[in-house]
């Protein structure tokens, strides 16, 4: 029994120094396993920051293109109005000069056409006034 008794005592021991050591390995690997969790995150952060920086640089270039773009087209549209400035001005002075010549004929010609036509429309209009009343009286005897 002594024997047995002793190798016991030995075998607790060793048992105890083992599993000492199975823990001692166990959190090791834990302490690994979170130091990688720590640098798989920080990975993750560094990613998501570069992608993040890229995403700015990205936006920064599109906003200068953007900007030249507007800065083109501000160019342009000033030219475009200048010339047509220039084109208004040339047009009014080419009126100017063709008014001067022989301006009181068509004046007046177009003071009696504008007298004629004025005559007219009046006339048209007090046609189609009657025509809307006639119209309208015959709708009330219809729908009587």
């Amino acid at each position: 029994g002594k024997t047995g008794r002793k190798s016991q005592g030995e075998s607790k021991h060793e048992t105890r120094r083992e599993c000492e050591s199975v823990r001692a390995r166990e959190r090791a690997r834990e302490r690994a396993s979170q130091g990688d969790r720590v640098t798989a995150r920080e990975r993750v952060r560094a990613r998501a920051r570069e992608r993040a920086s890229q995403g700015e640089r990205e936006r920064s270039r599109a906003r200068e293109r953007e900007r030249g773009r507007a800065r083109e087209r501000a160019s342009q549209g000033e030219r475009a109005s200048s010339r047509a400035r220039v084109e208004r001005e040339r047009e009014r002075v080419r009126a100017r000069a063709s008014e001067s010549q022989g301006k009181s004929k068509r004046a007046s010609e177009s003071r009696g056409r504008e007298r004629e036509s004025g005559r007219e429309r009046a006339r048209e209009r007090q046609v189609e006034r009657e025509c809307e009343s006639t119209r309208g009286s015959v709708r009330m005897r219809e729908s009587e």
